[in-house]
């Protein structure tokens, strides 16, 4: 997993709503990534409603924030629909994006072994460094802590 001071891997995705989101394009502002596992699922679900939630005051902040998993934009949409939710979601099919920012990994559920998103969320600053990691990320207060971080830069 990338730690902090380490260059943000560049990508341009696919986004809900149908346009795309290039990194780069967004140099010299703020950037909040949050990588999750798959939409509609309990924790997903929370940390997507919290980050929407949260949305203005990252804007106000001058943040962008970004949820990004492997579901396709189609798959978003329908969350994004269902939930309310105002936060960007980003389609990696592919898992080049959650490779590179070292997301994507082996995981043991009840002894069977596959390989998925880690939950994991980055602050990136204007210079395009990453300036806070969270990985292993625990849904609970999180949005908040990170809106904090934020605050704090």
């Amino acid at each position: 997993m990338l730690s902090q001071s380490d260059l943000a891997p560049d990508f341009t995705l696919p986004r809900d709503g149908g346009d795309e989101v290039t990194l780069s394009a967004l140099k010299g502002q703020t950037v909040v990534l949050f990588f999750y596992p798959r939409d509609d699922t309990p924790g997903c679900t929370k940390e997507s409603i919290g980050f929407s939630e949260h949305l203005q005051s990252f804007a106000d902040a001058g943040v962008h924030v970004f949820g990004i998993s492997k579901d396709t934009v189609a798959k978003h949409a329908k969350f994004t629909a269902k939930h309310a939710l105002t936060v960007p979601l980003l389609s990696d099919a592919e898992s080049d994006t959650c490779e590179r920012y070292g997301v994507w990994v082996e995981k043991n559920m009840y002894g069977r072994k596959s390989m998925g998103i880690q939950r994991a969320t980055f602050v990136i600053d204007a210079k395009g460094k990453i300036a806070k990691t969270w990985p292993k990320v625990k849904v609970p207060g999180h949005v908040d802590e990170v809106l904090e971080t934020i605050r704090a830069l």
